[in-house]
C-alpha cells in the first residue's frame, strides 16, 4: 500500500501542472477580454477608453508576450500570488481565504448528510430487494433525483418560514464561522447542506444498492453465509468495503458537482462563498480573482480525488499499479 500511495503521489504532480496549464489557457486564449470589459466599466471623462485598456493590462500583466505571461505566471502560482482584487485592492489570496471556509464547510457537510442518509437506506434496499421497503426507498431515491436542490432548498425555505415560523439566523446576524460560534454557523449551513445533500445522496444510494447486489453474488460472500456468519457481519466486513469502491468515485465526482450547484444555494442563502464570489467577481470583469479562484478550486478537486484513490487501497488491498 505504501507504493501505492508513493505511486499516486507522483503521478499528481504532471496532474497538477496540467491544470495549472489549462486554466491560463482558459482564462487568457479562451476569454481574452477582461480587461476591454473592464475599462467600460470604470472608463472615466479623462481618459481614452484604449489608455484604460492599457492600464489594466499592465496591472493584470496581460501586456506582455504571452509566453512571458505564462512563465510569470508558473513563477506566481508556485508562490501563491495570485495578484490584487481589482474591486477591492486587496490580495487575491487574503480575499479567497475568507470566501473558501463556507463553501468548503458547506460541501462537507453535505457530503456527511448524503453518507449518512445513502449508506443506510442503500444497504436496508439491497438486503431487502424487491420488497415493499425497496420500493418505497428506490421511489425515494428517484424522487431526490428529479428535484433540483435549488428548489429543494426554495421548499425547505418556504416551510420553515410559514409552518415552523423559524428562519435561518444568516440574513439577520450576517455570517459566522464554525469555530467563531459553532451553534449560529450549523443554523446557517442547515437547510443548504440538506437540499444539497438530500440529491447526492439519491445518486449514492442507487450505485450503493446495485453495487452490493453485485457483491453479494460473489462466491466468498456466499461462502461468509455458508460459514453461519450474521447478516451484519457478512455485509459489514465482507461485502460493504467492495461495493463502496465504485462509490467513491462518484463521491469525487460529486465534490465538483457541488462546487457548481452551491453557487446559486450560496446566493438563496446568502452564504458569503466561493461559488457567490466567483459570479460576482466575473460580472465585475475582475481577473486576478477570476484566475485564482478557478485555479484553487481545480487543485482542490485534483486533491480531492487523490485521496479517494488512496482510500481504494484501503478498501482493497488488490488494488496496485502494473
Amino acid at each position: 500500500m505504501q507504493q501505492y500511495i508513493i505511486q499516486r503521489l507522483v503521478l499528481t504532480i504532471p496532474v497538477l501542472f496540467l491544470v495549472v496549464s489549462l486554466v491560463f489557457v482558459a482564462t487568457r486564449v479562451i476569454q481574452p477580454g477582461f480587461a476591454e470589459q473592464r475599462a467600460a466599466r470604470s472608463l472615466t471623462s479623462t481618459e481614452s477608453f484604449d489608455a484604460a485598456v492599457q492600464t489594466i493590462k499592465r496591472k493584470i500583466g496581460t501586456d506582455k508576450p504571452l509566453w512571458k505571461q505564462y512563465v510569470v505566471y508558473l513563477k506566481d502560482v508556485s508562490t501563491f500570488n495570485f495578484g490584487e482584487s481589482l474591486q477591492t485592492q486587496q490580495p487575491v489570496i487574503s480575499e479567497l481565504k475568507s470566501r473558501l471556509a463556507p463553501s468548503i464547510e458547506l460541501g462537507i457537510l453535505q457530503i456527511l448528510i448524503a453518507a449518512a442518509i445513502s449508506l443506510p437506506i442503500g444497504i436496508i434496499a439491497a438486503i431487502r430487494q424487491d420488497s415493499w421497503i425497496d420500493y418505497v426507498l428506490r421511489f425515494s431515491a428517484v424522487l431526490g433525483l428529479a428535484i433540483p436542490s435549488f428548489y429543494l432548498g426554495t421548499l425547505m425555505l418556504i416551510v420553515s418560514f410559514k409552518w415552523l415560523n423559524w428562519a435561518p439566523p444568516l440574513t439577520i446576524l450576517g455570517y459566522r464561522g464554525f469555530f467563531d460560534d459553532p451553534v449560529q454557523n450549523l443554523q446557517m449551513m442547515l437547510l443548504p447542506a440538506l437540499a444539497g445533500g438530500f440529491a447526492s445522496a439519491a445518486i449514492i444510494m442507487r450505485l450503493l444498492r446495485s453495487q452490493l447486489l453485485e457483491v453479494l453474488r460473489e462466491d466468498y460472500v456466499r461462502t461468509a453465509w455458508a460459514k453461519g456468519l450474521r447478516e451484519r457481519t457478512v455485509i459489514t466486513r465482507h461485502a460493504l468495503k467492495n461495493a463502496l469502491i465504485p462509490v467513491l468515485t462518484i463521491v469525487g465526482l460529486l465534490v465538483a458537482i457541488l462546487f457548481g450547484g452551491n453557487v446559486i444555494l450560496e446566493s438563496m442563502f446568502s452564504i458569503p462563498g466561493a461559488g457567490q464570489f466567483i459570479v460576482i467577481s466575473m460580472q465585475n470583469n475582475d481577473f486576478p480573482v477570476v484566475q485564482g479562484l478557478i485555479l484553487i478550486i481545480a487543485i482542490v478537486l485534483v486533491l480531492t480525488n487523490l485521496v479517494i484513490d488512496i482510500s481504494y487501497a484501503w478498501l482493497d488491498p488488490r488494488i496496485r499499479y502494473g
